[in-house]
């Protein structure tokens, strides 16, 4: 079983991140996006544009994520389906999901759009900072090793 990395690509900050990490660990990337997004011509590197349907990269990456797949989306619902087919998932921030995470997350998400219906004026997430991104590059270097090691 040899890991590959799938990638939500549209709003992904950490793709010069996960270029990184799959040169080091020499394992596939395939980038998923609405539009054509610009990559580094490499041999591990790849782009699926699907069409501009509501959630056609969602499915996409939910249909070919499985116990080999690192999935890399800030999507929590993406994230719930992943799990579910037995992939890895992070978030940009590096921040695990997890089956025993996944479920919570799904319920604060909820509530969050009730309030934001309902006319709250809540706070976006926080900036993406280099904490972040150094979290990230860890947090994914160590699923690519426990998917590795699994195989």
């Amino acid at each position: 079983m040899t890991p590959r990395i799938l990638v939500d690509g549209d709003a992904c900050p950490v793709k010069e991140e996960i270029y990184k990490v799959a040169f080091r660990h020499e394992v596939a990337v395939t980038i998923v996006s609405n539009s054509h997004l610009r990559i580094p011509a490499h041999p591990l590197l790849s782009r699926v544009v699907v069409s501009d349907g509501f959630d056609a990269a969602d499915d996409w990456i939910a249909e070919a994520a499985g116990a080999d797949a690192i999935v890399v989306t800030a999507d929590i619902l993406l994230a719930d389906r992943c799990i579910k087919a037995g992939a890895s998932v992070l978030s940009p921030a590096g921040k695990p999901f997890t089956s025993s995470s996944i479920g919570s997350q799904i319920a604060v998400r909820a509530i969050m759009a009730d309030l934001r219906a309902g006319g709250e004026q809540l706070g976006g997430p926080a900036p993406f900072s280099k904490t972040d991104r150094s979290r990230f590059l860890s947090a994914l270097d160590e699923a690519v090793m426990r998917v590795k090691r699994r195989a």
